[in-house]
């Protein structure tokens, strides 16, 4: 049998740029070099995309990578049959490219972007397809659609930069009218906790709108729920299944992106400390959030469980989570019988069923 042609996209131009080559780093070094021809293709901060010409794949966190002296200018043709197209001086060389997995979090990889052009190539993508990359990047628009459920989520409001540049007291007021502090402030279309911010004061308010504001033109107030913060995986295409609970004590105000990335101060539970009742509700209420948004391929789950009344409150839906090896994804899964290599072929075989 022969081997499935794999383009691992990473990098992007993303304030996720890091993240994203640590999630290729133990992406590549994961999937069965017996089973697959790999392709690991660097998208850099400027948008130049680059073929890595070595198999050390240590080498993509530093950024070491782009230093190799065999890597080459590529990139995926829109039209159908081209495939990944490699440039060696003046020679153009096809590549086929039987599914490409796009560990590009963020801006570009993670919003429909990136989705979009592969369904013009016609070649199968690994995670959800446009509609829903794009609608759970933005996450008004997923606050609208869970709206329409019956899913309890934290309250919310839309500020946008526009407003808070032509009259920020008239944009902190309209805030305060509607919540008490602490409030969490979120870029509409970025992931890693990137922009992200908890306000006590109106003071923090207006910091933490004008920073929101510098990655992007919506920007998500919400209130503070008081609970666990608990994250659960879901994998499949048609008949989705959630992994167990996890938990994340995040040793600080929240779990933001140093949290995530940097210090070591965050502690993960698997499973999460929340009942068995609790955690059933959240792996049900995680694959309806799934269903609801469009989703396929795979995608990670958030919510919090109050600690006063145990109700499961949603946060947010992850379309490519991380996938480094400290990421709860894979942790999540692992925790559920299926380890990282397999995922790794699980999420490629759900990619080809379209």
């Amino acid at each position: 049998m022969r081997k499935l042609s794999v383009c691992v996209l990473f990098g992007g131009m993303s304030p996720e740029h890091e993240v994203s080559l640590r999630s290729a780093e133990s992406v590549l070094n994961n999937l069965d070099k017996k089973k697959y021809n790999l392709f690991p293709v660097g998208i850099t901060k400027n948008g130049d995309w680059v073929l890595y010409g070595d198999d050390d794949y240590s080498k993509l966190p530093s950024g070491e990578w782009l230093k190799c002296e065999r890597n080459c200018r590529a990139t995926i043709s829109p039209i159908r049959g081209q495939g990944l197209l490699r440039f060696e001086g003046d020679c153009v060389v096809r590549e086929r490219i039987d599914a490409v997995f796009p560990v590009l979090h963020g801006e570009n990889g993670e919003d429909g972007a990136m989705q979009g052009l592969l369904q013009l190539a016609g070649i199968a993508c690994v995670g959800p397809d446009v509609a829903a990359s794009a609608a759970c990047m933005d996450k008004t628009i997923t606050k609208l659609i869970i709206d329409r459920t019956n899913i309890r989520q934290a309250a919310w409001q839309l500020v946008t930069a526009q407003e808070l540049a032509a009259n920020p007291d008239a944009a902190l007021d309209a805030v305060e009218r509607k919540f008490s502090y602490p409030v969490f402030v979120k870029p509409a279309g970025t992931g890693s906790s990137v922009g992200v911010a908890k306000a006590k004061t109106r003071e923090a308010l207006r910091a933490a709108l004008e920073n929101a504001a510098k990655f992007d033109r919506k920007i998500l107030v919400e209130e503070f729920i008081n609970g666990h913060e608990v994250e659960v995986a879901v994998l499949g295409n048609d008949a989705p299944a959630a992994s167990v609970c996890g938990e994340i004590d995040a040793g600080t105000e929240f779990y933001d992106y140093d949290a995530k990335y940097i210090s070591d101060c965050a502690r993960l539970f698997i499973p999460a400390r929340i009942d068995d009742e609790a955690a059933e509700r959240v792996r049900e209420t995680a694959i309806k959030v799934y269903q609801a948004m469009g989703c396929r391929g795979l995608s990670r789950v958030d919510f919090f469980v109050t600690y006063d009344k145990n109700e499961v409150v949603f946060n947010e839906i992850n379309t490519i989570p991380g996938f480094t090896s400290i990421s709860m994804y894979p942790k999540l899964f692992a925790a559920s019988g299926i380890p990282y290599g397999a995922l790794l072929d699980r999420l490629l075989e759900l990619a080809l069923e379209g």
